[in-house]
């Protein structure tokens, strides 16, 4: 995935007529939210004013650019909204836009999840400082519950938040790669495009599935031939990783499911999470030469963080299925990833499995959560 895009700024919104209807346990994660995001909209100035200030540096200007014509081509090829979101630049001055935090139990990919008005229940909680994601995540462990903290480089409002300017491009990763600045611009902007309230799988998995097929097409129009090798480079390291990391979730998966005892799952656990960080390692030190860039990873892998990649992968393989169907037609498969997400939850994921069947079992576990 291009990066871990959220719709927490929404959800922050929504946040508010949580308090005000049904109780809130913390009034400071309101504030926080509600005022981290308007922080980061008044940050915000328009690409243009960037790039006619005589002091913007040119290695800024430069990637600003190419993002301005990234964001062309999502309208006239991708056929992606055309309204203010991408068209302004923030400088966060710091290295996320949020930290999110998700938690699972020892003995589950079970994600806890948090429920709010317009977007549903989600298996994360964004937090705009650091420390404040850490606490959350410090309490949750001490009830028990395997944590992941986890930096967000960028996240979309759904086009809900247009009239305020709409999301703007951030220092968070506009010096990304070239392939992994226009997926993720690609990514967000598909969020604004078919959205199932509650229903993380789906709309992360579409927006995975549209990021994807437009960062190939941008690098078939547009990329240079060393921009091309290094996308092909970053796209086997995401395949390898993806191979590792899901295998051992399925493994995880059957092992939780199981009729085993506690204590035999646990020590069965522990085996399967060594054989991951061995075969990372392995993986690593052979055919990567080294690269590291998944150490932090594997370091603090654990129910939580495998739970929460699976939601951004398990449908892809339908939803490119479902563009193969409409003709790789993107208007065509917009409205029917639409009709998808009006359907009620089980009638969906029957019909995504239907495209997708081997993604039956992680569909299963996802409907559970909700």
């Amino acid at each position: 995935m291009a990066g871990a895009a959220s719709v927490v700024g929404l959800l922050a919104i929504a946040a508010g007529t949580v308090c005000l209807t049904s109780g809130c346990s913390s009034m400071g994660y309101l504030a926080q939210s509600v005022g981290g995001h308007l922080n980061l909209l008044n940050s915000a100035r328009p690409v243009d004013d960037w790039l006619n200030e005589p002091g913007t540096p040119e290695p800024l200007k430069a990637r600003l650019a190419l993002a301005k014509r990234m964001r062309d081509f999502a309208v006239s090829e991708l056929k992606l909204p055309d309204n203010h979101s991408y068209r302004a630049f923030a400088d966060l001055k710091r290295n996320a836009a949020v930290w999110n935090v998700a938690a699972a139990p020892e003995l589950s990919l079970k994600l806890q999840t948090w429920c709010y008005p317009v977007v549903g229940c989600v298996g994360y909680r964004g937090y705009y400082a650091q420390p404040d994601a850490n606490a959350e995540g410090q309490a949750l462990r001490d009830q028990g519950f395997e944590v992941t903290v986890y930096p967000v480089p960028a996240y979309s409002t759904l086009g809900k938040m247009e009239w305020l300017g709409g999301d703007p491009l951030l220092n968070t990763f506009i010096q990304w790669p070239e392939v992994e600045l226009s997926r993720l611009i690609f990514h967000e902007l598909a969020h604004q495009v078919a959205f199932a309230p509650g229903d993380t799988m789906f709309n992360e998995s579409f927006a995975t599935a549209v990021e994807r097929l437009g960062g190939e097409r941008w690098m078939a129009a547009h990329g240079s031939d060393a921009s091309r090798a290094q996308a092909q480079l970053i796209e086997q390291r995401r395949q390898d990783f993806r191979r590792l990391t899901l295998g051992t979730r399925a493994a995880l998966d059957a092992l939780y499911r199981s009729d085993a005892s506690d204590d035999a799952k646990r020590a069965r656990k522990t085996e399967l999470m060594a054989r991951m960080r061995a075969d990372y390692a392995a993986l690593k030190a052979g055919a990567w030469n080294g690269y590291a860039g998944y150490d932090a990873f594997f370091a603090n892998a654990n129910n939580a963080s495998l739970g929460i990649q699976a939601a951004y992968l398990n449908w892809v393989p339908a939803f490119t299925a479902l563009f193969e169907r409409e003709g790789r037609d993107f208007p065509r498969f917009y409205a029917a990833a639409q009709r998808l997400a009006a359907l009620p939850r089980a009638e969906r994921d029957a019909t995504l499995q239907g495209l997708a069947p081997t993604a039956a079992a992680t569909a299963a576990d996802a409907h559970e959560q909700h």
